[in-house]
C-alpha cells in the first residue's frame, strides 16, 4: 500500500505526544504547582494531548484513504494534518517564548507570597518542601528569600522552615531549633533556582525535540498525501 509506513509513523508520533502529555500532567514532583499563578506556562500540555489524539486518529484516516484511494478522504486528511502542523508550530514557539517567565525574580515572588511552612498541607507549600528536601537547598536564591514573606508572618520565631535544615539529610546530627532560628551552620545556604529551572527545561527540551520529529513526519505525510491525491485517476 503506498506510503502505509508513513501513516504508521503518524500513529506512532501521536502516541509519543500522548505519552509526553501524560508524563508532564502526572508530574510526580508537583512542580507545576509552583507556577499555578501563571497557568499559561502549563497549558501547552493540554495542547500536546489534543494534538497527540488527533494525530493518532489521523494516522488511521490516512491509512484508510491510501488503501481505498479515496480522493475526498485524502484531501480531508491533508487539511487536518495541515491544521495540526500549524497548531503544533505555534505551541512550540509559545513554549520557547514562555521560558522567559522562569526567572529567579518570578519564583522568589511566588515563594514569598504563597509558601506557608513545613507541615502545611497546601500543595504549593508541600511542593517547595519536597524540592528543598530533595535538592538540599533553601529558598530560590537562598535563605534570605524568606525575609518579609508569608512564612515569616505565620511563623515569626523562625528564620527558615525545617525543609531548609541539614537534619533532613543527616538526622540526629543537626539541631532543628538552631537551624530554624537562623544558624548558618545547620541549614542549607544554596538556593533551589538552578534545580527548578533545570527541571522545567527538561520538560521543554524533551517536548521540543519530540516536536521536531513529529513535525517532520507530518510534513512528509502532507507531501505524500498530495502526491497520492494527484496520482489517483
Amino acid at each position: 500500500v503506498p506510503h502505509f509506513h508513513l501513516y504508521f509513523l503518524l500513529i506512532l508520533g501521536g502516541s509519543f505526544l500522548l505519552g509526553v502529555g501524560v508524563w508532564v500532567l502526572v508530574d510526580p514532583m508537583g512542580f507545576r504547582e509552583i507556577v499555578a499563578a501563571n497557568p499559561v506556562l502549563f497549558t501547552g500540555v493540554y495542547v500536546i494531548l489534543a494534538m497527540g489524539s488527533m494525530l493518532f486518529l489521523l494516522g488511521f484516516l490516512g491509512c484508510c484513504g491510501a488503501i481505498r484511494e479515496n480522493k475526498c478522504l485524502l484531501m480531508f486528511f491533508f487539511m487536518l494534518i495541515l491544521f495540526i502542523f500549524l497548531a503544533e508550530l505555534a505551541a512550540a514557539i509559545l513554549a520557547f517564548l514562555f521560558r522567559e517567565h522562569l526567572t529567579r525574580e518570578y519564583f522568589s515572588r511566588e515563594l514569598k507570597r504563597h509558601y506557608q511552612g513545613h507541615n502545611n498541607t497546601d500543595v504549593l507549600t508541600s511542593t517547595w518542601n519536597a524540592i528543598m528536601t530533595t535538592f538540599d537547598c533553601c529558598g530560590v536564591s537562598g535563605p534570605e528569600d524568606f525575609d518579609e514573606s508569608l512564612f515569616r508572618l505565620l511563623s515569626p520565631t523562625k528564620m527558615v522552615p525545617e525543609a531548609c535544615c541539614q537534619g533532613n539529610s543527616y538526622p540526629g546530627d543537626v539541631s532543628m531549633e538552631q537551624c530554624v532560628s537562623g544558624s548558618m551552620v545547620f541549614r542549607h545556604n544554596k538556593g533551589c533556582y538552578s534545580a527548578v529551572v533545570d527541571y522545567f527545561e527538561m520538560y521543554i527540551y524533551t517536548a521540543g525535540a519530540l516536536a521536531i520529529v513529529v513535525l517532520t513526519i507530518e510534513l512528509f505525510a502532507m507531501v505524500f498525501a498530495m502526491c497520492l491525491f494527484r496520482g489517483i485517476q
